[in-house]
Parts: structure tokens; C-alpha cells; sequence
């Protein structure tokens, strides 16, 4: 989602102005409204279509931005023509013009869907100039006047020709059909351009072709998207730093290129700057949220066997729930201000006097330094809760904070919550940690952990007993498995900058490290509203604050 936009069970729904960061240029709205952000603009104009972005600063009586096709053309398709004040007016050059282009040009004329094609022609007459506007987008602008627009006077004559998508039929055996209703060719998909115009031509990619990079939630995006520094893949490949370290030398030498290009143009001329780096400035001045960062570099080993014991501060979002015996009764997930995740099935609203919850301890025999401990507040069980089939099996538990004011205790950290089923998939090698029973039952007072797969929906393996909202992780031999006590504890899974996510919380398993039965965890991405609806949005979303 774009920053003046939140992500709402997987729908882009718009911010209302004022959640906007209040830091930006001023803009000016094609219905003559000075606002004090580009974001301000953006999210009025999410909710009131008519009202789009014309210029930077503030309104200026003489200034315009109005975008037509040539009269001679149809309603639908022509050569494109902008009004950029009350007398002057402009083609757009037919050279270097992508979908892209012919996307916004055609949503900013009113074809939602955006465009079937587009052309480079030959001028019809002498009345059209050999001067025109090179236009330059990114493909989710809904006005030409967001996108770079630099005025050459040696093009090659060439001016922009668009077809706007205004007939919905069925598509053919070699083509796709777009979720807006589209039908583009085959070889379009997956390629990094956003042809459709919804960019749904480049979801679920298994590989991706020349000039785009592949993320690993199976999306496409431009090889120009990769060390940008602004994410665009879910779990952050595209600006990992060895990658960025490889390809900072060829981004530098192309940007040298187009720069020395550009100086070679004859009469070149910025007429309006591109409102992409003022997109990605937005992005900086919403709130940071630090989470998922351990205090101990991760460790990579290629063969597990069992777990091992881990070391202070190296899952510093793990917390201990002791029980009416005094001893760790299950584990539980730090995930911010006084909330604790774990499963349902640990606790009962009626006990909530009894619990208490152990932060920052290693072994619950020998008590290490750092060991905190909280009362709580309140326990929520989530409302569909099954105690007989697991069914839903999370809760979220409130510590009390101590002297009224806080429930952050030092070098304790939040786990990153999942908010999208894509983030990680099959075969993603993650973390289960906890206190629970090892492979021969016997009961374990040290913190240990160990790497497990997650796997594909399990429905074969428990038939009716697996339910939406469930997900099975473990080895293919059965040698690392959670076990008894390891029950509300976390399955974190790593992106490519080492930052954790909760993906999983222990619930039920067909014994212990046994093959061919993994363990059962439930799904955090499947509860991200519903933890949010409690916690609150802001605590738990790294992004689109």
C-alpha cells in the first residue's frame, strides 16, 4: 500500500488526511485546494477521485495541467496532448514510452483499467511540433502531472499514441486475463511492468523474465525497483545489502549513463519533477517501529539434530507464562507494549489473577540476571476458540505495567508481526523455541531451539482435524519437533535482513518428533486484524502506519 493508504484484511483502503505525516511539500489539486502535503492530497483524492494533483506549492491562478487526446482520435484512443497553463500546450513523445505511461495517461483521462496499448506515430501534419514532453511514471500515478516530464527539441519526431482499455471480453488461450478484466498476451506476465495496470500480471511469478527481479513471495518488480532504497518486495530482498553491495557499482555507472545522456540532449528541459522521490520522502517520516532484531548475531547451521540451548538475549521476544504450580506452564511471544502473545489453550480468563509472565530468563531452575515479571491485566481468548479441536487456538495476554509505567523491560524486544500469507512459504527454514519436553519426554529446565521447515497444507496428513488458520512446520525425519511445555511459544521465520517475524505460535502435534507428523501451529498472519482490533494498529505494523 501506498503511504497514504492502510493495508485492511489485504485491501489498500484510504488514510483520511489528517493520518498523514504533517512533514512535505505543499501541492496544489486540479480543483484549486492548496494542501499542506503531497500525502494530504493523495488521500483526499483516494476518497474523492475527482480531485488529483496538478502542481507543487500553492495555487497559482495561471497555472493548469489538463491531459487530452488529439481531437482527430476517438474518444478512447489518440495521441496524447497535455495543457500545462492556459495558453501552452505540449505532445508527449512517442520515444521511451512504456505502459507505464499509457497506464496513467488513461486512468488521469478516466479509464480506470488503464490502457490495452500504446504506440509511437509519426506526426499526422505539420501542425504537430517537433518539440515534446518525455514523460517518465512509475506506473501507480494516477495523474501525468505526478510523473517526470523533461521538454526535448531534437526528438525523433515520434509522438505518444494510447488505446485506453474500454472493452471487456473474454481473452484467449494465449492471453491473461487481468483482474480489472484486461486480456494482455501471454508473454507480458511476469516480466516487471505493470501491464495490467492492477499489477496483477505480475503475481504469483515462479520465475521472472529479463530486466525484473524475483522476490521470494513470487512477485515481479523492475530490475530499477532493486537498491533503491525503498522496499518493494513483502520481506525486503530487494534492498538486502549483499545484493546492493553486487549491483551499486552497475546503478551507479547506468546513473552516470542517463545523466551524461540527458546532458547530450539539445534543449532538454525539467518541466516538472517527478513526484516519486517526494512518495518515497513520506515513507521516511512514518513512524518507525523496531522489532524482530535480535541482540545476538542469528546462527546458520546446515544439520539440526534435536535442539540447542540458547543463549541470553538471542530470542529476546520469548517470555516464560508460570502457572499455579510455579513452574513455566507454556511460553508466550513479546510482541510490544504490555502484550503478550500465546495459544488459547494455556490459559483461562478465570485464572488471570494466577499467571505471571517471565521475561529475559534462560533456565527456570537457576534463575539468570535480567529476569523480570509481570502480573496481568486481562487474558483474551480469541472469540471462535475450539477446545476440542484447536480451532483458533491464540490469545493475547495484558501485563500490568510496574509502578504504572511500563511493561517494556530493557534488552527485551518485540517479535515483527505477519501481516500477509506471502511473506513466507514452503520450505522456509525458521525458529521454535521454548521449555518443552525433549525427544525422550523428559522434561527441560534450559531454553532450547531449533530450525524446522514449514510445509504445505497439511489437510492430508490430519485430514479433518486441520482447519483454516493452522499451518505445519518440522523436519521431513521428525528430528526437531516442539514438544509438551513448548505450547503458546514462537515459530519465527527471518527475512533477508535477519529481522524475525512471528509466523507461528506452537498449538498441537501427533506425539513428539515423530516422522511423517509434523507439528501444528497457528497461523499470526491469519490473526493480524484480530490482534490489531485489541493492541491496536500501531503497535504491531511495521508498515503502513
Amino acid at each position: 500500500c501506498q503511504p497514504w493508504q492502510k493495508c485492511v484484511q489485504g485491501s489498500c483502503l484510504c488514510k483520511l488526511p489528517y493520518q498523514c505525516p504533517k512533514k512535505g511539500t505543499s501541492v496544489c489539486s486540479t480543483d484549486r485546494k492548496t494542501f499542506q502535503t503531497y500525502c494530504q492530497l493523495k488521500s483526499f483524492e483516494c476518497q474523492r477521485k475527482t480531485s488529483k494533483f496538478m502542481s507543487r506549492g500553492s495555487c497559482n491562478p495561471e497555472a493548469d495541467f489538463k491531459i487530452l487526446l488529439d481531437p482527430k482520435n476517438t474518444i478512447s484512443e489518440g495521441i496524447l496532448q497535455v495543457q500545462l497553463n492556459l495558453s501552452e500546450k505540449a505532445f508527449i513523445c512517442g520515444h521511451g514510452l512504456s505502459m507505464n505511461e499509457a497506464n496513467v495517461a488513461c486512468k488521469h483521462l478516466g479509464f480506470a483499467e488503464g490502457a490495452d496499448g500504446k504506440e509511437s506515430v509519426e506526426p499526422e501534419d505539420d501542425s504537430h511540433s517537433l518539440e515534446c514532453l518525455k514523460a517518465t511514471c512509475r506506473g501507480t500515478e494516477t495523474s501525468l502531472a505526478e510523473c517526470g516530464l523533461t521538454r526535448l527539441n531534437s526528438a525523433n519526431g515520434q509522438l505518444a499514441k494510447v488505446i485506453c482499455h474500454t472493452n471487456h471480453r473474454e481473452c484467449t488461450s494465449r492471453e491473461f486475463r487481468c483482474v480489472n478484466k484486461k486480456c494482455i498476451h501471454l508473454n507480458k506476465t511476469c516480466d516487471g511492468m505493470n501491464d495490467c495496470g492492477d499489477l496483477s500480471d505480475e503475481l504469483c511469478c515462479r520465475a521472472c523474465r529479463r530486466k525484473s527481479f524475483h522476490c521470494s513471495s513470487d512477485v515481479c518488480i523492475p530490475d530499477s525497483s532493486v537498491c533503491n532504497n525503498e522496499v518493494d518486495c513483502l520481506t525486503e530482498e530487494d534492498e538486502h545489502h549483499k545484493l546492493c553491495d553486487k549491483t551499486g557499482k552497475i546503478k551507479e555507472e547506468e546513473t552516470e549513463e542517463r545523466e551524461e545522456t540527458g546532458n547530450s540532449k539539445e534543449g532538454a528541459e525539467q518541466v516538472v519533477e517527478s513526484l516519486d522521490e517526494e512518495r518515497k520522502r513520506i515513507k521516511t517520516y512514518l513512524p518507525k517501529l523496531s522489532c524482530g532484531i535480535t541482540n545476538r548475531t542469528i546462527t546458520r547451521r546446515k544439520r539440526i539434530v534435536g535442539g540447542f540451548p540458547a543463549e541470553q538475549f538471542e530470542f529476546p521476544w520469548q517470555v516464560a507464562i508460570r502457572g499455579e504450580r510455579e513452574t513455566v506452564s507454556c511460553g508466550g511471544v513479546y510482541i510490544g507494549g504490555c502484550w503478550v502473545l500465546t495459544a488459547a489453550h494455556c490459559v483461562r480468563r478465570s485464572r488471570v489473577h494466577v499467571y505471571k509472565i517471565w521475561t529475559g530468563m534462560l533456565n527456570s531452575v537457576r534463575y539468570n540476571t535480567g529476569i523480570e515479571t509481570f502480573s496481568l491485566n486481562q487474558v483474551i481468548i480469541h472469540g471462535g476458540y475450539n477446545s476440542k479441536t484447536y480451532e483458533n487456538d491464540i490469545a493475547l495476554l495484558e501485563m500490568r505495567p510496574k509502578n504504572g509505567k511500563t511493561c517494556h523491560p530493557p534488552k527485551i524486544v518485540p517479535v515483527c508481526i505477519a501481516w500477509s500469507q506471502y511473506m513466507f512459504r514452503n520450505g522456509q527454514q525458521c525458529k521454535v523455541s521454548g521449555w518443552g519436553f525433549d525427544e525422550e519426554f523428559t522434561r527441560q529446565y534450559s531454553l532450547k531451539w531449533g530450525y524446522i521447515y514449514l510445509m504445505n497444507n497439511c489437510s492430508e496428513i490430519y485430514k479433518n482435524r486441520y482447519f483454516k488458520g493452522m499451518e505445519c512446520a518440522g523436519t521431513h525425519d521428525g528430528s526437531v519437533d516442539s514438544c509438551k511445555g513448548d505450547s503458546g511459544g514462537p515459530l519465527v521465520c527471518y527475512d533477508s535482513n535477519n529481522v524475525g517475524y512471528l509466523w507461528g505460535i506452537v498449538s498441537w502435534g501427533e506425539n513428539c518428533g515423530e516422522k511423517g507428523h509434523p507439528g501444528v501451529y497457528t497461523k499470526v498472519e491469519h490473526y493480524f486484524d484480530w490482534i490489531a482490533l485489541h493492541t491496536g494498529l500501531s503497535l504491531i505494523s511495521k508498515y503502513n502506519i
